[in-house]
């Protein structure tokens, strides 16, 4: 066995290109990540024909080759001695990795490695919210009546959920704060200052800024002759990203002109107050102001378009995905899960989800079409994943590769995006966009996300055995 995995990890150094090619080297559960010193000299063909290799892609300035658990651990062993190179563990690969990005893939890796740590938390909170939604809403059970008013016993049980699902979002911006001040550079624990700054009570609650603004009642600072309005940032993502980077940028100014003997002192005294000074006065309205326009221009895209804005949503998500773009959608959606009051959720996670069936879809299809038993295999393991809510076996491994089956996934998922949008099918929790999803959809659209699935699995499914036996996609397979 070991001669299998020391054969599959020299064929794989020499299709790179040669140890003089690779600069570093870690894995994860399934997959070994490569950072190259040039892309170009890849054997792309002869490296999709190794018997363990079941797909690769480029992805954050990393060549990741799939190769599935248990069996990248032995390779990537073998992989590093074959290649004369030290072990390394992701986290200085992605630092290795992020020097060859440009400053929008920067920019993008950015926002998803703030974003992610704090998505349990999101998750948490939505899923609460879900289950308070299940027993406050009327109907969902019992006819005219919710399970509260049938039930009364229970109304403090759900008080209670409502209140721990609400914490994650009245508390949104601390938790962004202490993430991005990391990503950032700056203390995490200054962020966290500043972001609890922006929620403080003494602040006009930031839910009740446009009443108040209606009602000309707005609070505020006087300060020499300057007036200050003392309003709060809650649910909001963009202005506490805005702080918390002026705050890094602030902190490291700092450190450069005080003393050292006075940096302990003096660096978070004049950071803090200078952070949340301009955050007052500049960032935090403007910031504001940005984050509500975004928001408010996909929300009024998707609400005025409809079901047509829907379909070119879907059908786009993918091909978005593949240049990840897709990870500027976390703000956004970030926003309107914060705000799920007003919104009522978010159809970002319903686009994704259905997005996500379809790519499972497409590789499925591939498996009854393929008669290639290497990729039927890679084809049928990676499609039940998509299925689940991991996509990238089936995107980069398969339906990219053979180029119909993406295509189809996109048809797929444009349609089954359509009727969600009209449907109005709306997540309140972020979570496994596949079928697991359902857990995160809001009750009174279980039924529509459920059929939205079997929508964009059919049509796909349908369209990837069409598309397999037309000449012209044919002809691509053989040059892709």
């Amino acid at each position: 066995m070991t001669k299998k995995y020391s054969k599959a990890a020299a064929e794989i150094l020499e299709v790179l290109g040669g140890k003089d090619n690779i600069v570093s080297a870690a894995h994860c559960a399934t997959r070994l990540r490569v950072v190259l010193n040039d892309q170009s000299k890849v054997d792309m063909k002869t490296l999709e024909t190794i018997d363990l290799v079941k797909g690769n892609f480029l992805n954050a300035g990393q060549f990741q080759i799939i190769l599935g658990a248990g069996i990248v651990d032995e390779v990537y062993a073998e992989f590093i001695k074959i290649a004369n190179i030290s072990e390394t563990s992701k986290s200085e690969l992605k630092k290795v990795a992020e020097t060859k990005l440009n400053p929008l893939q920067r920019a993008l890796k950015s926002l998803a490695d703030i974003f992610v740590p704090i998505i349990p938390a999101i998750v948490a909170g939505g899923l609460l919210m879900g289950i308070n939604n299940i027993l406050t809403s009327s109907g969902l059970f019992i006819e005219g009546m919710s399970l509260v008013e049938a039930y009364p016993q229970i109304a403090d049980l759900a008080s209670l959920i409502n209140t721990f699902a609400n914490t994650s979002f009245v508390f949104l911006p601390v938790l962004i704060g202490f993430s991005a001040a990391k990503i950032f550079g700056a203390n995490q624990y200054l962020g966290a200052v500043i972001a609890m700054l922006m929620v403080h009570p003494d602040l006009l609650n930031g839910w009740g800024y446009g009443s108040s603004l209606f009602e000309g009642t707005i609070p505020a600072w006087n300060i020499l002759g300057f007036s200050i309005e003392k309003v709060g940032y809650q649910g909001t993502v963009f202005p506490v990203l805005a702080a918390t980077y002026i705050l890094a940028k602030t902190e490291k100014g700092l450190r450069k002109v005080i003393p050292s003997v006075l940096d302990n002192l003096l660096t978070p005294l004049f950071a803090v107050f200078i952070t949340g000074i301009l955050t007052f006065v500049v960032v935090g309205p403007v910031m504001r102001g940005a984050g509500n326009l975004l928001t408010d221009g996909i929300m009024f895209l998707y609400n005025t378009l409809g079901p047509i804005g829907g379909a070119i949503f879907g059908g786009l998500y993918a091909p978005v995905v593949v240049t990840g773009m897709h990870h500027i959608f976390m703000a956004v959606e970030t926003q309107l899960l914060a705000d799920v009051a007003v919104t009522g959720g978010t159809f970002i996670f319903t686009v994704a989800a259905m997005s996500n069936i379809s790519q499972g879809a497409a590789s499925l299809g591939v498996f009854f079409t393929n008669k290639d038993a290497k990729m039927k295999g890679v084809a049928s393991a990676s499609g039940i994943s998509a299925l689940l809510g991991i996509t990238e076996p089936a995107m980069f491994g398969v339906n990219l590769k053979l180029r119909y089956p993406f295509y189809a996934a996109m048809i797929g998922a444009a349609v089954s995006t359509a009727y969600t949008t009209f449907a109005n099918v709306l997540a309140v929790s972020q979570g496994p966009a596949g079928l697991p999803g359902i857990i995160a959809i809001r009750p009174q659209s279980m039924i529509q996300y459920i059929i939205g699935m079997a929508i964009s699995f059919a049509v796909t499914f349908v369209m990837t055995v069409v598309f397999s036996r037309m000449k012209k996609f044919n002809s691509e397979i053989e040059v892709a």
